[in-house]
This record gives C-alpha cells, structure tokens and sequence, in this order.
C-alpha cells in the first residue's frame, strides 16, 4: 500500500487494472473482481466523503484478553510488515500481508491480537469473512451500515458494499482483516482499488499468494509455549502443576502436535469436566469433537478439518483418498513411490498431493520425495467410522494393501525395509479394534519381523508378532499351520527377549551367554 497521502488530500484513486475511482459528483462504485458496477446516488457519495469514523470503530469478533503465548514473536513480525518503517513510501506489497497454515495453528487468533493490539492507530479496523467473494461483499456492505445507517437501511448490498469502497478510498489509514481466504484470487481487487490502508489476510490455504500479496507462514506452538498455555487453561492461572501434572500435560500437547487450537480446546474441557490430563490423551481420538463451555461447538477442531476436507474433496477427490491412507501409516518420511499405487499417472499425483499442500494438510520434505501429516490430522481421521461395506475404516484398506505391495522380495534389502518399516509399525500399532483382518497384512508384518529378526532385533519384532497373529487366527483359525508357525514364532521371541532380560540382570552374565538363540521357525508357504 502507499503510506503517504494523495496530494491534495485523501481521495478515490484507481490503481488496478479493472479499477475506477468514485468521487466529486460522480455517483458511480465498483464492487467484486471489478466486472460488477453499482451506481449509487450522488447524495450518498457526498456521504461517503463526510461521515468519519468513531474513534476505534470496528467490528472484531472476539476479546484479545484470553490466554496468549507463544506468538510474541510474529506480532512483532506482523507490525514490522504492515507499519510504516519510516520510508517515505512503502509498497503496497508491504502493506498486504497474508498468513497461512493448518485449520487450528492460530492464523485467526494471531490476526485478532495484531488488530486489538494496534486498533487504536488506526481510523477503522474492520473484519471481513472472506470464504468466498460474495461473503466479502456482504462484510463490506455491513461497514455502509455501521457508518451510513440513514442511507443503508433502503439500499442493496450490492450498493452498500461499493459505498463502502468509497468510504475507504476517502478516509485512509484504516485496517482490513480479511479472514479465512479461500481464493487468494478474490482479493486482487480489492487491492488495487485499496491503497490507503494496510490489508491483513489468513488463509489455509498456502499457494496462490505469489502475485498477490507475501506470505508469512504460521509454524506451530514450541513445546514450553504449548505445555504452559494447556496447564493454564486445564488448571487454571492460579495453580501451579504438579511434576506429574506437567509431565502429563508435556506428553498431552506432544499428542495434540503442539497445535494451538487442540490445545485451547483440550485445556477447556479438562478445566470443565476435571478429567486428568492422562485419561484425555487416553481417549483423545473421542473428544476432538468435543466442545466444552467457552468453546464455540463449530470450532472444534474435527469439525474445522471436516470443512477443510470437503475444500480439498471439491477440489480434487483424489487427494482425500491419499490423506485418509496416509492417516495410518507413519506421520513423518511418507515416500510418494508408497503412494504411487494409488496414483499411477505422476501428473494425477502431484495434482492431488498439490491439493493437499495448498491446505496446509501435508508438509514436503526438502527433496519433495517424502511427505509428512500433523500427527493430530492423523488422530482425527484414524476415529471416524467405516464408511466400507466392508467394515474397514476411510484409508485403512488402502494403507495395509500398500505396505504388502511394497514389502521386498529379501530380507537383506536393507534400504527399502528400513524406509518401510515405520509404516508397517504404524499399521500395526493403529489396527482398530474390530477392523477386519487379511492374510494380506499377516505376511506384511511377518516379513517385516523376519526383516528384524536377521538384523539381530528380536525385541523390536514382538509386536510386528503379535499382529500378524491376531490377524492369522482371525482369518485362517486356531490350528491352521500358518497360525500355528506364527504362535511358535511369537513365543520364541517373548521367551528370548526374557531370558536376554533375565541376564542382563544377572553377576555372571557373560557376552557368549547372550548369543544363544537359534532362528524362528519361517512362515511356510501356503498352497496356491
């Protein structure tokens, strides 16, 4: 934006390239992406010019006097971009700032401290729900109303949203927060149209920015910052936690991702229900969905990401498949070849993976050949029912399917198994409780314990044991040779990793004592 005056005065100026200005006696505004024009009567220009806002007029959605921490930092950062740094002109690139990232990180939150914080430097500060462009239109109109009620109450919201366009174009130096941008696009207009003021965007969106404003990406919660803020809010201000209390609510906020809004939610209904902050992580998969008091119902972050799941699905349907797959596998170092399957045109899958990063729901690794998920994106699909007629839940079959396809041929393919083993692991860890069972995912678990195993880590296949199981006595029984090989495997372990447990602990423990186990019995193959 320009900082400095017109000449003369402020005024209606037009800087875009589909823009006009308003002013004198010409009863004529703008409003939209600049296609749509309104005439409005020149008594109700006149007015425009005239009426001044109250001093700190605004319409900001919420108190900035509850529990902040953890963003000093980029409300300072926030000021530095959009105050004049004491240049004579700032571009209007600077005076427009765009935040970005995942449903719950604060975008909001941050956007409505910076504006009450510094409401007083400006004319007006007005919040405008940008979800879409008719909904920019009818918050601009509202302003009309607020400032012009003796016009506004027999006009359109066509015409009081351009009213209001001239109204900003004559009085500069005023505040805008346009919240939730679903389209970057939709606010090109009204940049250009705009100069005089400083523009405030937060979006979840992170692409789509690069010709209309700089962005500045919000990270999530550090681990201190994040503890405290849930020990507040779980136990209130005037009590200290325990050592246990705050180991509790250390593990607790690793869980919710260090996300601010899981933290803010969590924290409400432990203060409300008394619930330990163990027994909340215990079954957080329920309570995401769970708004106790002081906490809007529609804000809860399931239903948030339920929102932002049905943006991605409008956009490509594809890309709610991969996310609900990578739902169960590991959260970090997802590789694309694991999800190629899924995808096989390249093109198909970067498009999908592309919808999934425009939401901030997926991270790349530097060399974009991985893909990582918010642990707590994970939680929330992982507890939706089956939607399956065949019992499985959204993603889960698609993931076990993809871990056998992509176990190796040998156990010595040490590359390969050691990038697929966190997935395997996750699958097996994940499996719900009455999810259905294949022989399928049995073998990819024996094999990944076989792996293990050759690599001399008995210990780490007892789990990967017990899976492959549970899903062997499901499917093929009791007395099945397969099952039966699998118990036998199961056992040895269990009873190595005691007697290595027993020695250890053992004076006379000797370092041969401890290579003493013969192989487990392999898997036989079953007819085909």
């Amino acid at each position: 934006m320009t900082e400095s005056l017109v000449p003369g005065g402020g005024g209606p100026q037009a800087t875009g390239p589909r823009s006009v200005a308003v002013g004198g006696g010409v009863g004529v505004a703008i409003t939209g992406d600049g296609a749509q024009v309104v005439m409005l009567p020149a008594e109700a220009v006149r007015w425009a010019k005239e009426v001044e806002a109250p001093p700190g007029a605004g319409n900001l959605p919420g108190s900035a006097s509850g529990v902040f921490v953890g963003r000093q930092d980029e409300l300072a950062q926030l000021r530095r971009l959009l105050a004049d740094e004491g240049e004579a002109a700032v571009t209007q690139a600077s005076g427009t700032r765009a935040i970005h990232g995942l449903g719950g990180i604060g975008k909001s939150t941050l956007a409505l401290h910076y504006a009450h914080a510094h409401r007083r430097t400006y004319t007006l500060v007005w919040w405008i729900n940008a979800a879409s462009a008719e909904q920019i239109i009818t918050s601009l109109a509202t302003l009309a109303t607020r400032l012009c009620p003796q016009w506004a109450a027999t006009a359109g919201v066509q015409e009081r949203a351009a009213w209001a366009i001239v109204w900003l174009q004559w009085h500069p130096g005023w505040l805008l927060v346009f919240d939730n941008v679903e389209d970057p696009g939709d606010l090109r207009h009204y940049l250009g149209t705009l100069p005089d003021g400083h523009h405030l965007a937060t979006s979840r969106t992170a692409t789509g920015w690069h010709n209309v404003a700089p962005t500045m990406p919000l990270g999530l919660l550090d681990a201190d910052a994040a503890v405290n803020l849930l020990c507040t809010l779980a136990l209130g201000p005037e009590h200290a936690p325990t050592s246990q209390q705050h180991r509790d609510a250390a593990a607790l906020a690793a869980e919710l991702g260090y996300l601010p809004l899981a933290l803010e939610q969590a924290g409400a209904y432990l203060f409300e229900t008394g619930t330990s902050l163990a027994d909340y992580r215990a079954m957080l998969g329920q309570v995401m969905d769970t708004a106790a008091g002081g906490v809007d119902p529609e804000r809860t972050i399931a239903r948030i990401w339920r929102h932002t799941l049905a943006a991605i699905e409008r956009r490509n349907t594809q890309a709610v498949t991969l996310l609900n797959v990578m739902a169960w596998l590991a959260a970090d170092d997802i590789p694309r070849t694991l999800l190629a399957p899924l995808c096989p045109d390249p093109l198909a899958l970067g498009e999908a993976l592309g919808a999934l990063h425009t939401y901030n729901m997926i991270a790349y690794s530097a060399d974009r050949e991985s893909i990582g998920v918010h642990r707590l994106v994970q939680t929330v699909l992982r507890h939706r029912p089956a939607t399956d007629s065949d019992g499985y839940p959204p993603g889960r079959k698609d993931a076990e399917h993809l871990i056998h396809q992509a176990a190796p041929d040998e156990d010595t393919d040490t590359p390969r198994w050691e990038r697929l083993l966190p997935h395997v692991v996750a699958i097996a860890d994940s499996a719900p409780p009455y999810s259905p069972a294949s022989t399928e995912t049995a073998d990819a678990y024996h094999a990944a314990a076989q792996y293990l195993y050759w690599q001399g880590r008995d210990a780490h296949t007892i789990r990967l044991r017990t899976a492959a199981l549970a899903q062997y006595e499901q499917v093929l029984g009791d007395t099945h040779p397969d099952t039966l090989t699998s118990r036998n495997n199961l056992a040895y372990v269990r009873r190595a990793a005691a007697a290595v447990q027993q020695r250890s602990t053992a004076t006379s423990t000797t370092a041969a004592d401890l290579q003493q186990p013969l192989p487990p019995i392999d898997q036989p193959n079953r007819p085909q």
